[in-house]
């Protein structure tokens, strides 16, 4: 239970919640720090994960740029010039789009690398979506050294955001350490 004060309020923290993978961002981090590099990212069916996620990271501002959520075709193609006719026939869910996504996003703002990622969390009957997977890219000084596709489990939407995340820093912590910059 809260009290007001003035016009600030006081809440009882609730318990730490550990959605995000710690370790391997805090690696993340590491690598980019000890290289004077820096990230950005680009979003959709994370939602806003990614970064909430590495923000968490200490020293954050040191590597991190900021990023971009764009949930729909009107908004990705405005903010992120993806290619509108590719994007419109695949349900803005493919390589390309996470490639141009990562690509623009690095350029929007001025990072070494970027990840992005879009996909489906929830099944899309309607579409014929039933499995659920996602599309993510990793660019360096805007060219791609990863895209592929990650596949969950059918659980709540908020868990499969949550396990991309952490699936998608996994992977792009393992394209740092093989990348000897």
């Amino acid at each position: 239970m809260g009290y007001c004060a003035g016009t600030s309020f006081v809440l009882n923290v609730p318990q730490q919640i550990n959605m995000y993978n710690l370790t391997t961002i805090n690696g993340i981090k590491d690598i980019l720090v000890s290289r004077n590099e820096t990230l950005s990212m680009a979003e959709s069916v994370t939602s806003g994960h990614l970064q909430a996620a590495i923000s968490l990271a200490s020293m954050a501002t040191a590597f991190y740029q900021g990023g971009v959520s764009a949930y729909n075709l009107n908004q990705k193609t405005r903010l992120l010039h993806i290619d509108p006719v590719h994007a419109l026939s695949c349900n803005c869910v493919s390589g390309k789009v996470a490639e141009e996504m990562a690509v623009n996003v690095s350029k929007l703002f001025q990072s070494d690398w970027a990840i992005a990622i879009t996909g489906y969390a929830a099944p899309v009957p309607d579409l014929g979506i039933h499995d659920l997977f996602s599309f993510f890219a990793v660019a360096y000084k805007g060219e791609i050294q990863k895209v592929d596709r990650v596949m969950a489990k059918k659980d709540d939407p908020l868990n499969v955001q949550v396990f991309y995340t952490n699936e998608v820093f996994r992977l792009f912590l393992a394209v740092l350490t093989d990348t000897k910059r």
